[in-house]
């Protein structure tokens, strides 16, 4: 039966049951009285409130569906409501829970796209620091190197001076462009890339450690890239948007061939701070491989970054051990 039916249906027999009740030995004088008033009063209400009950029982279904389409973050995959409820309730309901589905793949696709791309331009902005921007750099270095060795006494000390900020600059622009472009995660695979990557971000106000269990089933190209960008999003938030001191990046086995990223560190935590773009593009590359992830107060204050990897093992054989 249909809504416009079920509803027309409830609505007919609330009037018949009122209908039948004036047709049996009740009696209306004129004018009312005030307690056959009361009697009709006390009728109207009843039958206000049962058809209020039985249009809420009948439209439930309804207000669930409204519940989860007002709820419902494509960067949350996996929010269903409920197929209940006859007829085109049900059908809207499984419709519904179709177009979120194809609405998931869509975004899933149009984000592997976008990240691919923007790892593409990280690449090349990567290749024309080094080898543009790099080079130039190094050509300046040895200039200024040749003319303070030929400057007389007083104007080598800037030369030299000039000499310091120039490397500054040049170490500056290698270690953008190692940002931009994990080389080491190509060429030594990522037990070292990570390692790498916290020493790169270790301080003296920061203290950054890698955690890596051996034996860990070895993954694709995309899953590792995204573990790396995972992290290195992750590291980035606690460098400086936290007071933290200590932070450690763990990298270990999970039951059922799953492999776990966890960032951790001891700063005061999210709280209930909204989730800027660097939490949205991890969950974005999270569902790029359909990955778990999970962003949290730690059980001791601080953040907790989760992501895990689940039916990635690219086959059953297993990593080096960490280096």
């Amino acid at each position: 039966m249909s809504l416009y039916w079920r509803i027309f249906v409830l609505n007919a027999g609330v009037l018949v049951v009122a209908v039948l009740l004036l047709l049996g030995p009740v009696t209306v004088s004129t004018p009312v009285l005030f307690g056959e008033a009361v009697v009709l009063l006390a009728g109207l209400i009843v039958m206000v409130i049962a058809n209020a009950v039985l249009l809420r029982v009948a439209l439930a279904p309804l207000a669930r569906l409204n519940r989860t389409m007002a709820t419902v973050d494509l960067l949350k995959p996996g929010s269903r409501t409920t197929v209940t409820g006859p007829g085109e309730i049900a059908e809207l309901t499984t419709s519904f829970n179709a177009m979120l589905a194809r609405l998931e793949a869509e975004r899933a696709t149009s984000s592997g796209r976008a990240l691919s791309a923007q790892e593409a331009e990280r690449q090349r902005l990567a290749r024309e620091l080094h080898d543009e921007v790099g080079q130039t750099l190094t050509a300046v270095l040895l200039q200024l190197k040749h003319a303070a060795d030929h400057a007389p006494r007083p104007v080598r000390d800037d030369l030299r001076q000039a000499q310091e900020t120039t490397r500054a600059g040049l170490d500056e622009i290698r270690r953008i462009a190692r940002r931009l472009r994990p080389g080491v995660l190509e060429e030594l695979g990522l037990h070292s890339a990570l390692r790498a990557l916290t020493a790169e971000f270790t301080t003296s106000r920061l203290s950054a450690t890698a955690h890596i269990t051996p034996g860990l089933p070895r993954l694709d190209p995309a899953t590792e890239l995204v573990l790396y960008r995972v992290a290195q999003e992750g590291l980035t938030n606690t460098a400086r948007h936290t007071h933290a001191t200590r932070v450690e990046v763990h990298l270990r086995a999970l039951p059922n061939a799953r492999v776990g990223l966890l960032v951790r560190d001891n700063g005061p935590g999210i709280g209930a701070a909204p989730e800027g773009a660097g939490i949205s593009g991890m969950r974005e590359r999270a569902l790029l491989i359909g990955a778990e992830f999970q962003i949290g107060q730690g059980p001791q204050d601080g953040t907790e970054i989760r992501l895990n990897v689940t039916g990635h093992a690219a086959d059953d054989r297993t990593q080096e051990t960490a280096r």
